[in-house]
């Protein structure tokens, strides 16, 4: 074995003088040697962790499997050749800007990849499973997308700026000053957009539902949109709401709740003496006859007070969609009246009686 070793070192020794008498060989030796040794070791630790990876049913971890290989391929060789330059006999400025190109290409790769990354994980996040509560949606995509890129882009000019020693605090500073006044300029605009991104994400409605606002004004949502909301009235009009207004608006979402089932009232009034049973199943009849209301939850009526002139009713029953509350009432209102007269129930209304205690008396008599 001493005999092997002794061989081995009897070839090496004069090889190694002759890179240490060679130092720009030395160097380009030491990169060769890097580039080997990243391609095999890359090679391996890839090609096994894509065994792995299509084991699993989901697809997201081959692709940014396939995105981080370059930029970590290129930190093995950025560190071989960054140690390769160092012993070749270079100027310290070449030797300095060379070490920060490679830096720089290396940073400019790693931002490219972690763009497409961020791309792809929101992508996922966006139209993934269960996604009804959650802050990234479709609608908010670009948004996120648009920030993340903003963010990774900021962070890596910032890292070169200080790779290539160049001083930041007067960019910092007037980066804050500009800041500042694009906001105030533009407050109204990030109003509604922050709007948009919290009712995208706590979600008081969605598109379909109808809601009614402050003003008394119902309609079906249509769009919602980073900026405004929109809906569309029952007179098909549509009305654009800032994000901002919506945001700080009290909204009444007829379609909200466990089931979009809406429940219709109609108040009744009936004759003082009339038979209270008999009003209770006529309308019960009604509700239950209308094929607009549903069986379940099941219709039911109400004696809700005595009147002045009346006993007041009332009934209700549930609907499907509040797109049908108008219809609704009609045919229920139309057919109660229908069969008040029918069965001779009288529906009061409102009447003055007036009595004359006398007649004035004329001149003549």
């Amino acid at each position: 074995m001493d005999h092997y070793l002794a061989l081995i070192d009897s070839y090496l020794s004069p090889l190694l003088k002759i890179f240490d008498q060679e130092p720009w060989m030395k160097g380009g030796a030491v990169m060769l040697a890097t580039f080997v040794f990243a391609s095999i070791s890359s090679w391996i630790i890839f090609t096994l962790l894509k065994i792995l990876t299509k084991k699993t049913v989901s697809h997201l971890d081959d692709r940014l499997l396939n995105i981080a290989r370059a930029p970590i391929y290129y930190s093995l060789l950025m560190t071989g050749f960054t140690t390769g330059v160092n012993m070749m006999p270079l100027s310290d400025k070449l030797t300095n800007n060379l070490n920060n190109g490679f830096q720089t290409v290396g940073i400019l790769i790693w931002t490219t990849a972690l763009i497409r990354i961020s791309k792809i994980i929101l992508h996922q996040l966006a139209w993934g499973k269960n996604t009804l509560y959650r802050l990234i949606r479709p609608q908010t995509l670009p948004l996120f997308d648009n920030l993340i890129k903003l963010l990774i882009i900021a962070l890596a000019l910032y890292v070169t700026f200080q790779i290539w020693g160049v001083d930041m605090t007067a960019w910092l500073a007037s980066a804050g000053v500009i800041g500042i006044a694009v906001g105030f300029a533009a407050k109204d605009t990030l109003a509604n957009l922050f709007s948009g991104v919290f009712i995208l994400a706590d979600t008081p409605y969605k598109i379909g539902d109808y809601i009614v606002l402050d003003g008394n004004q119902r309609g079906k949502v249509t769009h919602i949109g980073i900026r405004s909301t929109r809906m569309i009235t029952r007179d098909d009009v549509e009305i654009t709401i800032p994000n901002a207004i919506m945001g700080n608006s009290k909204i009444t979402n007829q379609s909200g709740g466990p089931h979009p089932k809406f429940r219709i009232r109609v108040k009744i009034g009936v004759a003082y003496g009339s038979d209270i049973d008999k009003v209770r199943e006529i309308l019960m009849d009604i509700a239950q006859t209308e094929p607009l209301i549903t069986k379940l939850p099941t219709p039911r009526v109400r004696f809700r007070t005595f009147g002045a002139s009346s006993l007041d009713l009332e009934l209700l029953g549930w609907i499907e969609d509040p797109e049908l509350r108008g219809r609704t009432l009609d045919k229920l209102n139309t057919s109660i009246y229908k069969r008040f007269n029918e069965e001779n129930i009288e529906i009061p209304y409102t009447k003055q009686d007036i009595y004359i205690k006398e007649f004035p008396h004329s001149k003549d008599s």
